[in-house]
């Protein structure tokens, strides 16, 4: 007999509010599932229609744990399981997410506009790698001006540590970071201190140890597409529509039961999908659906920077909010280090590369892109700079490299404070990685405790991904790189906090340019209609952000040199030009001593423009006092 029960996701072990727990898989293949438990007798379940099995058991509850045994086989973890207690190859645990009391209510969630995003992986954010230890540090990226923080992968996976991209359970919080129920208290903390979470999921693979799909039912995934990591899930196939289901269920639970205020989907161009109702768009319907009436953000990574993702289900989109923008990276980071190599080919960091990016979204939106031997990126010179997620670190690209070595590392002082001002000052929507707002010393690199065979291939993968690099693929750096599956490559990729107040400068430069982008009209807009900018030599370039309703008071000049100082003797250049009857005056600079520099003279002078070398420049339009210009000299 079928037991009728509305449940909150279509599979797994859900507590009855009258009692016991009812049970739910996709199992097509096999005539008989039983419910195992550590302790009790085997529960055998029925089978409805569409390969599902499912069972009532009155006397199961939070707590118990449990298995599947599939045809008087061997048994399996739950594929849709809540918790792992002991790993991802033992039992799965019941949780009831109805026992945690909310104290969030009053929390409206987060749209995109607006926001400053902040990266963080939860088994190095502190030396305690929990979410309990990460409470105490959560206070002081509210203060710094953080408004959403975005969570590596952190569904249960192999081992000790890892990224979290190898995750095998999709419902399951690894039990690394602590219990479900942490994981609540880590979001519902945030939401009190003004803070929105979104979690980052994958959804274009699964891990190679401990991923039990498969055995349940081999259409889980398309052997006919390939990904970086192996077969493709099923989104189109045969018997796609229980995977589906799966997935968009999963994107809807994180929100339903977590809070979460939205998902940021990993490498979307692995993700394969021929059905009319693209598997993207229905998962940003499910977690619209699911958070009611909070608001919510989904964020994408698309490699190909394919622009239907961010435009709207009317206009033939799919609706997510933003996509990473890897141009406005790779251009930095050519510029920072003087190394154009492997993909940072195709970029000079030249001047007009910032102006485009902060006028256009993306650099490439259909040009031909030497490094893929193809054209890259469509259209976006209609969409929001919101929509266009700008960072110069982040896992993947810190990782990336010989040493792991954050951008702060491996560019002058001056010039790595320019570059940040441009970040956070942009009319996109900035983000930082974990450690970057006071100048961590701590390298990230990557790591997955794999052993063996699995070990190997990852050590070689690694080198062989890095060896696209000239410089990292000769002979005598391979002893260099650190072994990814070695616990100490894992912990000394922890953060130390107490460096927030031994780098005290660069954090400082951090929180005033946050608290700039909070008070100022012009750079909280995010209206890249309203900016415009110029070349001003090989090196420097300005940015003009005019004020809402063309008000000259809002209107501000952002000055960035990446060279040597600068005299325009002569400035045939109409941005420079001060509002009528005002004048420019240096308003903020990267060189204040407080953040290490050198001061900021005058720039606007009876000798013309005069541009301090690697630094960024504020000035806005004062009403005009004189009218004797040597004065300004």
């Amino acid at each position: 007999m079928i037991y009728e029960f509305a449940r909150h996701i279509p599979v797994g072990a859900e507590v009855v509010p009258s009692g016991g727990v009812h049970f739910r898989v996709w199992a097509p293949n096999y005539d008989r599932v039983e419910v195992t438990f550590s302790d009790r007798d085997s529960v055998e379940m029925a089978r409805e229609g569409s390969g599902y099995h499912s069972v009532h058991v009155p006397w199961a509850a939070a707590g118990t744990r449990y298995k599947y045994k599939l045809d008087e086989g061997h048994c399996y973890p739950d594929p849709a399981s809540r918790f792992q207690p002991d790993g991802p190859h033992h039992y799965s645990q019941i949780i009831d997410p109805a026992r945690y009391p909310w104290r969030d209510d009053a929390w409206r969630g987060v749209a995109i506009d607006g926001q400053v995003i902040y990266e963080l992986h939860a088994g190095t954010f502190t030396r305690g790698g929990t979410w309990m230890s990460a409470l105490p540090e959560l206070p002081h990226l509210a203060e710094l001006g953080v408004t959403v923080l975005e969570v590596m992968p952190i569904n249960e996976f192999s081992g000790d540590f890892g990224w979290g991209y190898d995750g095998v359970h999709p419902f399951a919080p690894t039990r690394l970071y602590g219990s479900p129920d942490d994981f609540r208290r880590f979001v519902e903390e945030a939401h009190l201190l003004g803070m929105g979470v979104i979690l980052d999921v994958v959804y274009n693979h699964l891990g190679p140890d401990g991923n039990y799909l498969p055995i349940f039912s081999p259409h889980y995934f398309n052997s006919e597409r390939q990904t970086d990591w192996g077969e493709a899930i099923n989104f189109y196939g045969a018997e796609s529509g229980p995977v589906r289901e799966f997935f968009i269920a999963n994107a809807g639970y994180w929100v339903e039961e977590f809070h979460l205020d939205g998902l940021r989907l990993d490498a979307t161009q692995n993700i394969y999908d021929e059905s009319q109702d693209h598997i993207l768009a229905a998962i940003a319907r499910e977690v619209r659906t699911k958070a009611g009436s909070r608001s919510t953000i989904l964020v994408a990574e698309n490699e190909p920077q394919d622009a239907k993702l961010i435009r709207p289900v009317a206009r033939g989109g799919y609706g997510i909010d933003a996509l990473w923008n890897d141009d406005f990276h790779h251009s930095a980071m050519v510029r920072l280090t003087g190394h154009n190599e492997a993909y940072y080919s195709d970029y000079r960091g030249k001047p007009q590369e910032f102006i485009s990016a902060a006028k256009y979204g993306f650099l490439y939106q259909g040009q031909w892109y030497q490094w893929q031997h193809q054209r890259r990126g469509t259209p976006t010179l209609n969409e929001g700079a919101a929509a266009f997620v700008n960072f110069i670190q982040n896992h993947d690209q810190i990782a990336n490299s010989a040493r792991g070595l954050r951008a702060h590392k491996l560019a002058g002082a001056g010039l790595y404070r320019a570059m940040t001002a441009l970040l956070l000052l942009g009319p996109g929507t900035p983000m930082l990685f974990q450690g970057q707002e006071f100048g961590s010393s701590s390298p990230f690199l990557f790591f997955a405790d794999f052993k063996d065979d699995l070990a190997r291939a990852v050590r070689d993968g690694r080198r062989s991904f890095l060896a696209q690099f000239r410089s990292l693929a000769l002979r005598e750096m391979s002893d260099v790189f650190p072994d990814p599956c070695s616990a100490s490559t894992f912990e000394q990729c922890k953060l130390d906090h107490s460096e927030r107040q031994k780098n005290r400068g660069i954090y400082e430069l951090h929180k005033d340019l946050l608290q700039l982008r909070r008070s100022e009209p012009a750079f909280r807009a995010q209206n890249r209609l309203a900016i415009d900018g110029a070349v001003l030599s090989a090196d420097a370039f300005m940015l003009r952000f005019f004020g809402e309703g063309r008000n000259a008071r809002d209107e501000r000049l952002l000055l960035v040199n990446f060279g040597l100082d600068l005299h325009l003797s002569s400035a045939p250049e109409p941005l420079l030009a001060p509002p009528e009857g005002r004048e420019w005056d240096v308003q903020w600079s990267t060189e204040d001593p407080r953040y290490g520099g050198d001061g900021t003279p005058q720039t606007d002078t009876v000798e013309n423009w005069k541009i301090p070398g690697q630094a960024a420049v504020v000035l806005r339009p004062e009403p005009r006092q004189r009218t004797d210009y040597s004065s300004l000299s």
